[in-house]
């Protein structure tokens, strides 16, 4: 019997070494990055940024994959079910690992939580809720709420897309102030911009780096940011937080692994993505794409997933959004 837990503890080192040996050579060949979305757009940008960064470090090719469709449920099943060698990873978002898995429901062949290993949370992309000052004449969050109360189902709300992060910052709005908006969604944000300064409709939440433009060129009338404290961009703008208490609703990206990744190379991993983060150059580009750095350890990235999952079902299953 000795002789055997002997064995077996010698095992279990062997296979520890190797994993801490295998996280000390890694990588040595191409690793695969996984993008769940199409080429140029703002989960595209982030994983090149990150890319081109490990592979300088570390002399191999982080090959960029380009897997959309279904909201990014293609690309995110694809990852979820690669080997877990450590060489594929791939990005994730605020829709494909916390709104869709309401949204979609049993539709989704993966879980959220249980089948992938975080490695550290990107950026935040904060939203503005911005008005067409033709149709709202509303200056203010606090006017905004009056009229809307004012006007059940008469005010119109556009969107990227059902059960998109801008589409249910509409829906938390309505929820949390008790008032009836009319949901209108479009295929992108570019139409969305187009139809609200056309005046088709009232207002919108959309990310700060596409509708603040807008707002300075006088196009479009900006309320306030989504997140919890008020952005550099636009220091005079209040956050919805200031009128709504608890109002936030704001994007994020960041990179996971499938589950059985090896810890020592999601550390390893994490590790040099946080440091990359740091760098005042990196910080100053985010701030140009209109993001937030933030840089979390993987335990810290799985809290903020576990935390806006248990947020946003919720206001998924109130608003009835649902894919078929």
């Amino acid at each position: 019997m000795k002789r055997a837990l002997a064995a077996m503890a010698a095992a279990l080192l062997g296979i520890a070494g190797a994993h801490a040996q295998s996280a000390d050579n890694w990588p040595t060949k191409p690793v695969r990055f996984i993008v769940p979305f199409g080429a140029g757009g703002t989960t595209d940008l982030f994983a090149r940024m990150i890319g081109e960064h490990l592979q300088a470090k570390w002399g191999q090719a982080f090959v960029i994959e380009n897997r959309a469709g279904a909201a990014g449920n293609v690309g995110v099943e694809a990852l979820a079910k690669s080997p877990a060698d450590g060489y594929v990873i791939g990005m994730g978002t605020v829709s494909t690992h916390a709104i869709n898995p309401a949204l979609y429901k049993e539709k989704i062949p993966f879980n959220n939580i249980r089948d992938f290993a975080p490695v550290s949370l990107i950026a935040l992309v904060p939203n503005v809720l911005v008005v067409n000052p033709d149709r709202i004449k509303a200056k203010s969050v606090p006017e905004l709420v009056d009229y809307i109360k004012a006007n059940p189902g008469k005010v119109t709300f556009a969107s990227s897309g059902v059960g998109t992060s801008i589409h249910l910052a509409g829906e938390l709005m309505q929820q949390m102030i008790g008032g009836k908006m009319v949901h209108v969604p479009y295929r992108s944000s570019g139409q969305v911009m187009n139809d609200l300064i056309g005046g088709q409709v009232d207002l919108a939440f959309d990310n700060a780096p596409l509708a603040w433009p807008q707002v300075q060129g006088g196009k479009l009338r900006g309320l306030a940011v989504t997140t919890l404290e008020r952005q550099p961009f636009a220091p005079d703008l209040p956050t919805m937080d200031e009128h709504i208490k608890g109002f936030e609703a704001t994007s994020w990206h960041g990179v996971f692994a499938p589950a059985a990744t090896p810890p020592a190379i999601v550390d390893k991993l994490s590790k040099e993505i946080q440091a990359f983060l740091r760098q005042p150059a990196t910080e100053a580009k985010l701030k140009e794409l209109g993001s937030i750095r933030v840089g979390s350890t993987p335990d810290e990235f799985k809290a903020h997933i576990i935390a806006e999952t248990a947020k946003w079902g919720p206001v998924v299953e109130k608003s009835g959004a649902k894919v078929e």
